[in-house]
């Protein structure tokens, strides 16, 4: 190890740098979930005022959802949402390909559960499945090109940078939420 940093030699320093990214966003997502009810998780914060401000069950959700869509895709595996069983936990009233980042607040309202660990599980799993995958990449595969429906054409690493972004993003929005919601923190 260098006196300076975390980074073991010989270690791919992007990815690490990715890993430690990804690390900061679910320690956010445990620190907005800390103490929560299940009432608390499901409320909108101000649905008359602002109601693009979503529920702390639907930032864990969409970003487990998120992570799950794009790190498969990637990897070429099917969704944990399926195979996990998460489908059938969260029972949700909404289409299966239902495009979370377009939901109205009254679609995003309906993403309730009655129990936290359903969400909660479903975020440790996510995350799970980008650090697996994290952790099998060289330095090289981060330049493969994945999509070229874009210009520039994205390539793995930064869709795993976007993924990873996003994240952070929707782990800053639960802070947020809980402080909307009236919790310390």
């Amino acid at each position: 190890m260098s006196e300076h940093t975390n980074v073991p030699p010989h270690a791919n320093p992007y990815r690490e740098l990715l890993f430690a990214s990804l690390e900061r966003s679910r320690e956010r997502f445990d620190r907005a979930l800390d103490g929560v009810s299940v009432e608390q998780a499901n409320t909108q914060p101000t649905p008359e005022l602002a109601p693009r401000i979503d529920s702390l069950t639907w930032l864990v959700w969409h970003t487990a959802r998120e992570i799950d869509m794009q790190v498969s895709a990637l990897a070429g595996t099917q969704m944990l949402w399926t195979t996990g069983g998460f489908k059938e936990r969260f029972a949700l009233p909404l289409p299966d390909d239902t495009e979370d980042w377009r939901h109205t607040p009254e679609q995003a309202a309906l993403v309730r559960v009655d129990d936290l660990s359903v969400a909660t599980d479903y975020l440790d799993a996510a995350y799970g499945l980008i650090r697996d995958y994290l952790g099998g990449l060289s330095a090289q595969a981060l330049d493969d090109v994945v999509d070229r429906s874009w210009d520039p054409p994205v390539t793995r690493g930064v869709r795993l940078a976007s993924i990873i972004d996003d994240a952070a993003q929707h782990s800053g929005q639960a802070m947020y939420t809980r402080r909307l919601l009236g919790l310390p923190g």
